[in-house]
């Protein structure tokens, strides 16, 4: 039995937002649109991203956490995740990666995959990086501590990211694929936890071997969380075949603790 700790906030001293800006431009402020007579009715060029907040109520100064949700979208639970992520003692935002594709949310494993085959990298790290700035325009979050956590397709790209944003403080990822190259990860500024699903045929043994080996000839730090047995989407409620309840909680009080970790002291 998995033993459980405290979260510092209940979800009843959670707020939630939602918060609409441009992707890859520096985030308009209050008084930016204050001093512009024009801002509400000019049309933005950029791409904006629809992403939605969780933060604690008590009033104080947070770290911040991009959460990054599956192939499936911004589904329920990664909103209830965010809201639970909150209660640890964090402003968490969670970006819909899909806005580009039209929002999209699905159960459907085959649309998913096509959704997520159209996605442009390039595009889908700017989007997360301009979660980050603008956490930075929040009065209730730390200004560049932050962390990213994602979740299989989200996992894959909190890596990734991990490896572009030198001001990162954590990345945690949820069985996403191995960083290509290898040599992305010279980059790499953050300590890591990979959550390894064993029974996940598309990352292999000598994949991981290989992710461990490059972190060990760059000096990265990485932490391997292995679970023998889970399947791929292991956490995931909604995948009756896949969900593993205890490998989940026993996979979050890793999370917790790895994040309190990397955030102490900031």
């Amino acid at each position: 039995m998995t033993t459980t700790h405290s979260a510092p906030f209940t979800l009843e001293q959670i707020g939630t937002g939602t918060a609409r800006f441009p992707s890859g431009v520096p985030i308009p402020t209050h008084t930016d649109q204050m001093v512009d007579p024009y801002f509400k009715t000019r049309m933005p060029k950029e791409h904006q991203i629809d992403s939605i907040l969780f933060w604690p109520q008590e009033k104080g100064v947070y770290p911040g956490l991009v959460l990054l949700h599956d192939w499936w979208g911004l589904t329920g639970q990664m909103k209830d995740l965010g809201a639970r992520l909150a209660c640890e003692g964090y402003v968490v935002i969670i970006p819909n990666l899909y806005g580009r594709l039209g929002g999209m949310v699905t159960a459907n494993d085959e649309v998913a995959a096509a959704l997520q085959g159209r996605l442009n990298d390039a595009h889908v790290v700017t989007d997360i990086n301009s979660c980050c700035e603008y956490l930075n325009t929040r009065d209730f979050a730390k200004r560049n501590i932050h962390g990213v956590v994602g979740y299989g397709m989200g996992g894959t790209y909190a890596v990734r990211f991990a490896c572009h944003r030198k001001r990162l403080r954590a990345a945690v990822s949820y069985y996403g694929q191995m960083v290509q190259p290898k040599e992305l990860l010279k980059d790499l500024f953050a300590p890591v936890l990979y959550h390894r699903a064993g029974a996940d045929t598309s990352v292999t043994a000598g994949d991981i071997e290989q992710f461990q080996a490059a972190a060990a000839e760059y000096r990265k730090t990485v932490e391997i969380a292995a679970y023998a047995d889970a399947p791929r989407a292991f956490t995931n409620e909604m995948k009756p075949d896949a969900y593993r309840p205890d490998t989940t909680a026993a996979a979050w009080e890793r999370t917790a603790a790895f994040l309190k970790t990397c955030f102490q002291g900031t």
